[in-house]
């Protein structure tokens, strides 16, 4: 079985070590991080989009993502976290005047830089292809590159002129400790929102309940003012009523000084009006007419003489 024609075996033929690990290639990978979407694993294309852990993607990705979770996807657990679109930002990028796109080396007959990235860093000039640290605002969605931030110290965006914080920053396709950073202060920024949401939810309840309470005074008031003022019609008295209490909107009521609107009175009952200020009434003696006065063939009224 074998050896028969005087070959002789080496020992690496024999012995069987331990497999190699592979290495991935440095290039490669900066390229799948840097160039494709992290989720439909497509070449990057505007509008470009990144979550809070710093992962690039585009966003007719994510779109359609949120419009169907059920759907079976390579790289579903790269986007549980996000929620929804305001989970994400659309970044804001500067555009490489080098980059010549793809369609320069079609024939494949020239050389093409495999580290000439489509955006740079608009303060510095770095291409942004992964050799170099690079971060966006969350507040604008600018991006820099870290040394830019390093050397130029401030809290006004470069290109937008938008102020920031430290808080708002963060570090695109970073480490696994970065990341894990990121993740923590993320969950920290959620909880924080749910508790506030929480408390002003608590709070329209209790305006709310104080409202609909002062509406109840207010109806209980109005009743009372209107049987009150029934009671002061009957007896035509200045005197107040009694008060009619409700709950916290206990208040007295008085009747108004003077005649009560909607009594009648003669012109016999003001006896303390002078003669001129009844002849006025159509009732007194001046104003009613003698026989004389009356004819047969006119209609009768007592406005005609």
């Amino acid at each position: 079985m074998g050896c028969d024609g005087g070959t002789i075996p080496k020992r690496h033929e024999l012995v069987k070590g331990p497999k190699k690990v592979e290495k991935v290639d440095k290039n490669a990978e900066l390229a799948a991080k840097w160039k494709y979407c992290a989720l439909s694993q497509e070449k990057l294309k505007r509008p470009i989009v990144a979550c809070e852990l710093g992962r690039l993607y585009n966003k007719d990705a994510i779109i359609e993502y949120l419009l169907d979770k059920s759907a079976e996807r390579p790289n579903s657990e790269v986007v549980a976290h996000i929620r929804n679109i305001k989970d994400v930002k659309e970044l804001n990028l500067t555009d490489n005047p080098a980059w010549e796109g793809e369609r320069h080396n079609i024939k494949g007959d020239c050389y093409e830089d495999m580290h000439c990235s489509m955006f740079i860093c608009p303060v510095v000039g770095l291409e942004m292809n992964g050799k170099h640290k690079f971060l966006f605002l969350q507040t604008c969605g600018c991006v820099f590159s870290e040394r830019a931030l390093r050397e130029i110290k401030t809290e006004i965006c470069h290109k937008c002129g938008d102020p920031f914080q430290e808080d708002n920053l963060v570090m695109l396709n970073g480490t696994k400790e970065e990341v894990e950073k990121l993740q923590k202060a993320m969950e920290e920024r959620r909880a924080k929102a749910k508790t506030a949401k929480k408390s002003k939810k608590s709070k329209d309840t209790k305006v709310s309940k104080s409202q609909d309470s002062t509406g109840s005074c207010d109806t209980s008031e109005t009743k009372s003012t209107s049987v009150n003022g029934e009671g002061s019609s009957a007896s035509r008295s200045d005197s107040a009523p009694g008060p009619s209490t409700s709950g916290e909107c206990s208040k007295t009521l008085k009747a108004p000084p003077g005649p009560v609107i909607g009594s009648k009175r003669s012109i016999q009952d003001m006896k303390d009006k002078s003669e001129t200020y009844k002849s006025l009434f159509t009732s007194h003696s001046s104003a009613k007419r003698t026989k004389d006065q009356i004819s047969n063939w006119v209609t009768h009224t007592p406005y005609h003489f």
